[in-house]
């Protein structure tokens, strides 16, 4: 067993650059005739730029600073580069490679005919999406976590599967379970969960609401306060010492009582057998991986995406040559000069271990959840679960949170909030003065947590309305007048997901 710590690109198109060889190619054949010795080299500049030509022709030309392999090469399937071409202009430039960046990009090359700039500071597309093919078990797994995707979103559903060229979405029910007291039990919990923990005997929904009934401590008249509250409300005293209390001090370093109701709100709970993670109508993964479906909606000769370069060592020439910037990194970042302060985040370590030679799996479900301070780490994922792949080895991944890192999850609380409201008056001043054309997007610019489902939501919404309400002809009903009764029906299977019970109890209101 091994064990490790884990802790600029313009696409460029083939035909063009083949194009441009054929012009160097004539202009050799029109020169006037020459000694001997210079034409037999004219010939051969001649035949290699024929050779690059068609070379181009059946693949592009990848740029690369990064080791041994810099500078320009020729290489298949590769299409990124690491260097900003400072004679084009942009119609616009989306800072960030992740779901929100793309998904503006995609829409202005092939929605609009327009040109676009996809930037990166780090080395490849996808952002926290991110996966790749291990070098040394051939397992597909993700750089920054798992991702499972699901939704009751058919806007979302319909825009993943639409791209030619991109992997297609295989169903994937996730399941996680979770070592609790010694035993493995389903999370969110359900039935199966009570009757395992508590040696109960529960056979219905109905019995499992009346067992909540009389477990679940309700919020005072003002409303649940905060994340300790809401989780009470909503499971009583036992599970949530059981599940709850100390997998969020490890996951937010703060006792539940510092943290907002929501962060203990949108964890499901359920009153059935359903051992499924979601109950979502849509759940899938893409079935080459999440890289390749960036790949594919990237794939246009109006994109240029460039990795490996921070947007603000640019930022004064960007603004010159981007009609438009679309920005998806921190809000804190951008405004860094006003000295207001940063914002809170959670980031990830995580460790690896590898197995060689053993056949099958190491644990019985791709995720489990270890919620007890008996360990420092909140999960292990072993990936090679996720659509039963095939290797005589695998990989556990185990995952500590930590304060400091790349950001993923805002810490939601009162003092970050109020924080925020301050950054988010200077982006809405920043948006209408009109001296840049800027706008924040996703959940980093807005200092929220998103599912997946969701992120496509918000930037397609958002495409929508900042590029004047373009037609869509392969979204056909959903923006605009016909797109209203599709997103309240997708507000109201968000709403249907929740069972009775899991609602908290006490004030009406609420």
């Amino acid at each position: 067993m091994h064990q490790r710590k884990l802790s600029g690109s313009r696409k460029i198109s083939g035909n063009s650059r083949a194009e441009n060889m054929m012009r160097t190619f004539r202009t050799y054949a029109a020169k006037p005739e020459r000694a001997p010795i210079a034409k037999i080299i004219s010939v051969i500049v001649s035949l290699f730029c024929l050779y690059l030509g068609f070379r181009l022709l059946a693949g592009p030309v990848a740029v690369s600073n990064f080791g041994a392999g810099a500078g320009l090469r020729l290489s298949e399937g590769s299409k990124y580069s690491n260097r900003i071409d400072y004679s084009q202009e942009y119609d616009v430039c989306t800072v960030g490679a992740g779901l929100s960046g793309v998904i503006f990009a995609e829409r202005y090359a092939n929605v609009l005919g327009k040109k676009a700039l996809v930037l990166d500071v780090r080395d490849h597309v996808g952002g926290n999406c991110y996966d790749y093919y291990d070098a040394e078990t051939g397992i597909l797994m993700n750089k920054y976590g798992a991702h499972l995707f699901h939704t009751n979103s058919e806007k979302a559903w319909r825009y993943l599967n639409m791209h030619k060229n991109a992997p297609k979405w295989e169903r994937w029910d996730h399941e996680v379970r979770g070592w609790v007291k010694g035993k493995l039990v389903p999370i969110p919990a359900n039935i199966n969960t009570v009757n395992r923990l508590f040696n109960n005997s529960i056979q219905s929904e109905e019995e499992m609401k009346a067992w909540l009934a009389k477990v679940q401590i309700p919020c005072p008249k003002s409303g649940c306060q905060n994340a300790e509250q809401m989780a009470k409300s909503r499971v009583g005293m036992e599970l949530y010492e059981a599940i709850f209390h100390e997998y969020t001090i490890k996951q937010w370093a703060k006792e539940p009582s510092e943290l907002d109701a929501l962060v203990t709100a949108r964890i499901p709970l359920r009153t059935n057998f359903d051992n499924r993670y979601f109950g979502d109508r849509y759940q899938a993964l893409p079935s080459k991986g999440y890289t390749a479906w960036f790949d594919a909606l990237l794939d246009n000769v109006l994109i240029d995406t460039v990795l490996g370069v921070n947007y603000f060592d640019h930022k004064q020439h960007l603004d010159r040559v981007c009609k438009k910037v679309i920005y998806t990194g921190p809000i804190d970042r951008f405004f860094a000069d006003k000295g207001l302060g940063k914002l809170e985040y959670r980031s990830i370590d995580f460790v690896e271990e590898r197995y060689f030679n053993v056949g099958g799996y190491m644990q019985p479900m791709s995720v489990v959840n270890y919620p007890g301070k008996e360990v420092g780490f909140t999960r292990i994922v072993e990936y090679k679960h996720m659509l039963y792949q095939k290797s005589p080895h695998t990989i556990l991944v185990k995952e500590f949170s930590k304060s400091t890192g790349d950001p993923y999850y805002p810490v939601p609380n009162e003092k970050n909030q109020l924080l925020y409201d301050q950054y988010k008056q200077l982006a809405e001043e920043a948006e209408e003065s009109g001296e840049l054309d800027v706008h924040f997007v996703g959940r980093l610019a807005n200092y929220k947590y998103f599912n997946m489902d969701a992120t496509i939501e918000n930037a397609l919404n958002m495409f929508y309305e900042i590029a004047g309400k373009p037609e869509m002809k392969d979204m056909p009903g959903l923006f605009g007048k016909q797109a209203k009764q599709s997103n309240q029906a997708y507000q109201d299977s968000i709403s249907d997901s929740f069972s009775v019970a899991s609602k908290p109890r006490g004030n009406k209101k609420h």
